[in-house]
């Protein structure tokens, strides 16, 4: 592949989701070790590598690493200890307390037989067996973590041994992946990579390959319906499947059935994106705000209008939460705004503005990027719940910048010269408002009229 090839590959890479990258790199570790064409799998297995280990570390080739090897079947599953766990996700940071209890306690001869193998492998420069020694030590594995998890008898030394309470929380769910191992990748298999509307036919076509008995338990299910979550352009969308078996919108007869979990899938990630949002918006991180107002506002929108939830059931009180929790995290840092835009286009008098006085370009940057901010919200107001003070506050940007900024801008023709380069400061910080309140069109018209006001341009008068 050419560079620009590879950059390209790569700013695609970059764009997926975690999970996704991860399922990738779970497919293409696959595919060199099946002895497939590996020329592109190498390629982009080392993009991706960079892309979640950071381009300058060297980390050491995954074939060669006996925990990963064992773990590989969680990878899509694995979020981050920061944040909650929901059913079909297991923390990152519980791998590791299990692969040393596995090597001390749980499967000590398999484990040590499976180094021998690698060590093998790693002589001869041959991974035929490779697949064969991993597949045994995940049975092993799983056995070791079924036996210990077991009902009956003082399991809690025992348990206190592998490691803290989270860690134990994450063990059955790690074992009941590894062994259903081959049940996922062939659910996995079946799905469509990408579902772009997760409608009847693509319902009907993921029930269908869901209908095995190994995925069917309470442990195998979350995981299979996180593989579908993944692949959703809407994860939200996840409750239609759980509709579709309860052949109703009612959420008592949802929750009755083993597919209620999706509801719970649904209403979890949702929570987790809304506290995301928070963090972003008091870090003054707008980038991805209106993608993620826009995912919000379609889940909860979702939610409401195809689940017939009641205001006091745990459902219902779990949406209400969510759609507080935003209101409350953009109402403050909305009704801030019209403040900070004041403050930069207020309109002093000569002797109040000091020589060499500048109007701060990064709090402009942040005051423009906030106005954006309103504006987006107000796209999605009505069902996130903030409405009425989104659009108040809108309302009230647009009157004060635009009388303002035709203030400003007939400043310009007198007063004092020494001010003069502070107020074109402020002009061109209204001017940058405008673009975001009223277009391009009219900032521009606005632009010529200051350039006027400088050279002391004038219409012609009709007089003569």
């Amino acid at each position: 592949m050419s560079q620009t090839s590879i950059e390209r590959l790569r700013d695609y890479l970059v764009q997926l989701p975690p999970q996704s990258q991860a399922l990738l790199m779970r497919e293409f570790e696959r595919a060199i070790e099946r002895g497939d064409d590996t020329t592109v799998a190498t390629i982009a297995l080392e993009q991706l590598r960079k892309i979640v280990r950071g381009a300058d570390e060297e980390a050491r080739p995954r074939t060669d690493d006996p925990a990963r090897l064992l773990f590989r079947p969680l990878e899509a599953f694995l979020v981050e200890s920061n944040v909650p766990v929901r059913p079909g996700q297991i923390r990152r940071s519980s791998l590791l307390p299990v692969w040393q209890w596995l090597n001390r306690d749980g499967a000590p001869e398999q484990a040590r037989e499976f180094d021998a193998t690698l060590a093998g492998i790693r002589e001869t420069g041959s991974s035929q067996d490779l697949e064969v020694a991993v597949r045994k030590l995940q049975r092993a594995a799983a056995d070791a973590i079924f036996k210990i998890t077991a009902p009956g008898g003082d399991k809690q030394r025992a348990l206190a041994r592998v490691g803290h309470p989270e860690v134990i929380e994450d063990l059955l769910p790690i074992g009941s992946v590894l062994h259903a191992r081959e049940a996922l990748d062939t659910f996995s298999s079946r799905v469509p990579s990408y579902l772009r509307v997760f409608a009847e036919a693509q319902i009907a076509s993921v029930g269908t390959a869901l209908n095995v008995a190994a995925l069917q338990t309470p442990q195998l299910l979350p995981f299979a319906l996180s593989l579908i979550v993944q692949r959703l352009t809407a994860p939200w969308q996840i409750i239609r499947l759980a509709i579709k078996m309860a052949a109703s919108d009612d959420e008592i007869r949802v929750a009755a059935t083993p597919y209620g979990i999706a509801v719970t899938i649904a209403l979890h990630d949702l929570s987790c994106l809304a506290a995301s949002l928070r963090t972003d918006i008091k870090r003054g991180h707008f980038e991805n705000v209106a993608e993620q107002l826009k995912t919000l506002h379609d889940g909860v929108r979702g939610l409401r209008t195809e689940l017939d939830l009641r205001n006091d059931s745990i459902w219902g009180r779990q949406l209400a939460a969510i759609r507080a929790d935003i209101s409350n995290a953009v109402q403050s840092e909305i009704d801030s705004v019209p403040g900070r835009v004041r403050r930069l286009l207020r309109q002093r008098a000569d002797k109040d503005i000091a020589p060499g006085a500048r109007v701060d370009a990064g709090e402009v940057d942040e005051t423009a990027a906030l106005i954006d901010f309103v504006a987006v919200c107000r796209t999605y107001a009505s069902e996130l719940a903030i409405n009425e003070v989104t659009l108040r506050t809108y309302s009230d940007l647009q009157q004060y910048v635009e009388h303002s900024t035709e203030a400003l801008v007939q400043s310009l023709r007198g007063g004092d010269a020494k001010a003069r380069a502070y107020r074109q400061m402020q002009v061109a910080a209204a001017i940058r408002f405008c673009d975001v309140l009223f277009g391009h069109d009219y900032a521009s018209l606005m632009s010529r009229a200051a350039e006027n006001a400088v050279t002391g341009e004038r219409k012609p008068s009709r007089a003569s």
